[in-house]
């Protein structure tokens, strides 16, 4: 049956035409409806919308619910509220994991329903708070649309509407548009978005481009991750140039090269060019053990693993780093971009900061710090003071003068206690590396991985902490085992599975029993 045969089927049906979109908040789902809405009144036929708002922003997305019948006889029909599983004609998902719940709700089935999506992600939180991979895997959306999903409209749309200068919404409006599944014309269409008021040069620019895509019937390669670029390093710092560095890194084994480069970008983007040749200094020095240990016959797994890890140990998360982060004017921009705001409109961002005293005593040097922690009643005192929630408006004088002159205290942060430490930590970690090397290999490449449980700073650091000294308190009883990598790595994999650290705690017993 072709597409006007099955229009014309909907039209002569008893069953209005059902319409079920899912968006996140600031991506415009409810002016997607309105102008649904709109577009089915003006030609002449009843519709009706409502929405069911999610908890929080990615916790939960809204679905607005669209049905439109034509009036019979003069009576005005009987509409639904709510989408049923299984009656829903057209699915719109302003993100493509949204696409994937849509289907586990049974909003999509392959006798009725086309589905249009965008590819781009937008972790929710339960993604975010995992102390692992928590994302979820797109594959298994793609392989289910083309099973789920009568037809399928899926690309870029947060992309293409970002290149037009609008957001998703007008994309989406028009990929519906270009899916022919209404029985209203373009003109149609273009007439509600006018009706708005509002941006409605960039919304038909958008809107023309996605009708057009969706004509095309192309759909674009899903990404698991979005690409993270670190912003280019200073050219030169003091006495160490860039270029110096770059030439020592065309010293190591090609296949190590990418990834040093990599970790050489976030560490000088941290401090300075001398230390990331600091950087470099312990990456030549490993490598030799590397070798030594036979390395060249396992790929130089353990150097490879080192230049990964390596970096992030010595570009932590302190509070510097995040204040340097925070008041980048990239960050701003990126803002801006992210909520499609005008050159007229002015943005101001909330953050939520939470510090405790042991953020502060890490600010410090190392002697004044030593100092207030020696004294219990001291730092509690101080503690109780500082230990409160934050609303930051970064965008205001006061506070991002202050997060500003913090962030500058970068050139200082080889002389405070938290870099001692966090230089303590990993000497000690890589000794560990080191030691186990010669004996067995696997299990040093295990070791340095291991670093992946310590992130971010603050209780998020502690708990990674404290999971990490666990973890490593088992290298011992595994060394001289040849499974002992395999283990290791399940002992990891355990201590990602949840925050509170209930998988670690029975797969150290299951080791323990060995």
């Amino acid at each position: 049956m072709n597409q006007i045969a099955e229009i014309k089927k909907a039209l002569n049906a008893d069953k209005p035409i059902a319409v079920a979109i899912l968006a996140m908040g600031g991506q415009g789902g409810g002016v997607l409806a309105d102008w649904i809405v709109a577009l089915a009144e003006n030609e002449g036929w009843v519709a009706q919308s409502t929405s069911v708002p999610g908890v929080a922003q990615r916790t939960g997305a809204t679905i607005y619910y669209v049905e439109m019948m034509r009036p019979r006889d003069g009576h005005l029909p009987v509409l639904s509220l709510m989408p049923t599983p299984g009656d829903v004609d057209i699915v719109l998902a302003a993100e493509f994991m949204e696409a994937g719940r849509s289907m586990m709700r049974g909003l999509v089935t392959p006798d009725r329903t086309t589905l249009i999506a965008s590819t781009h992600r937008s972790y929710a939180v339960g993604e975010k708070e995992k102390p692992g991979d928590g994302t979820g895997d797109p594959e298994t959306v793609v392989e289910a649309s083309g099973v789920a999903a009568r037809r399928s409209i899926v690309f870029d749309m947060q992309q293409l509407a970002e290149e037009n200068g609008s957001v998703i919404s007008s994309a989406m409006f028009g990929a519906l548009c270009g899916a022919g599944v209404l029985p209203f014309g373009r003109a149609a269409f273009e007439t509600a978005i006018k009706a708005g008021g509002k941006g409605v040069e960039a919304s038909l620019r958008t809107f023309d481009a996605a009708l057009k895509r969706a004509q095309s019937g192309k759909s674009d390669p899903v990404q698991r991750t979005p690409r993270k670029d670190l912003p280019e390093p200073p050219r030169s710092v003091g006495d160490v140039g860039l270029d110096a560095l770059l030439a020592r890194i065309h010293a190591f084994p090609e296949p190590l090269r990418p990834m040093l480069y990599a970790g050489l970008k976030r560490v000088v983007d941290f401090q300075d060019p001398a230390y990331g040749s600091e950087y470099l200094d312990r990456m030549e020095r490993l490598l030799r053990l590397d070798r030594a240990a036979g390395g060249e016959s396992r790929g130089l797994a353990f150097t490879l693993a080192a230049a990964k890890y390596v970096a992030g140990a010595m570009a932590y998360d302190d509070v510097i780093r995040v204040a340097d982060l925070k008041t980048r004017a990239s960050r701003f921009e990126r803002v801006r971009r992210e909520i499609a705001a005008t050159d007229q409109q002015l943005v101001y961002t909330t953050e939520y900061m939470h510090p405790r005293m042991e953020e502060v005593v890490g600010t410090l040097p190392v002697g004044l710090a030593r100092f207030i922690e020696s004294r219990p009643r001291l730092f509690a005192a101080l503690d109780r003071r500082i230990n409160k929630g934050r609303r930051v408006r970064t965008g205001t004088i006061g506070w991002f003068a202050m997060l500003y002159t913090l962030a500058g205290m970068r050139r200082f942060r080889r002389r405070l206690m938290r870099h001692a430490r966090e230089m303590e930590h990993m000497d000690a970690w890589l000794g560990t590396a080191e030691a186990v090397l010669p004996v067995n290999y696997d299990l040093a490449v295990e070791v340095v991985g291991c670093r992946r449980l310590v992130k971010g700073y603050s209780d998020t650091h502690a708990r990674g902490q404290s999971k990490f000294d666990r973890v490593m308190g088992m290298v011992p009883a595994l060394r001289e085992r040849s499974d002992g990598a395999e283990w290791l790595k399940r002992l990891r994999q355990a201590a990602l599975l949840d925050e509170e650290g209930k998988a670690l705690d029975g797969a150290i017993k299951t080791v323990e029993t060995l």
